[in-house]
């Protein structure tokens, strides 16, 4: 591994996963630091996840407004984003970033 990039597991939960091709997890690589030349964060993260990895047109079942939808609980390693800053965050390497829908028809 070199430092110029950051491994991350991320696992989508909740029926999250039909949005990125019925897979749970996955394992990314993600450049250390984004366009502008600041640290990948979260929010970097997720704006990757939708042009990179989500297959589903229906992105706006995961973002709005360029950020995480409400209704989706972010864990980043095991703790909930909001305790770490959002998506603020700067990634580590091997950080686990979980989303749990907390959306449920019916």
């Amino acid at each position: 591994m070199t430092t110029d990039s950051i491994p991350v597991a991320v696992e989508f939960t909740g029926g999250l996963e039909l949005l990125f091709s019925n897979q749970r997890k996955h394992q990314v690589t993600l450049p250390a630091r984004g366009t502008e030349g600041t640290p990948s964060t979260v929010g970097y993260l997720v704006k990757w996840l939708c042009e990179n990895l989500i297959r589903d047109p229906r992105k706006d079942m995961f973002v709005l407004d360029d950020s995480v939808r409400p209704g989706i609980l972010v864990l980043i390693n095991d703790a909930d984003w909001e305790l770490e800053g959002e998506e603020k965050y700067e990634l580590q390497a091997n950080d686990e970033i979980v989303f749990v829908s907390t959306l449920h028809g019916g």
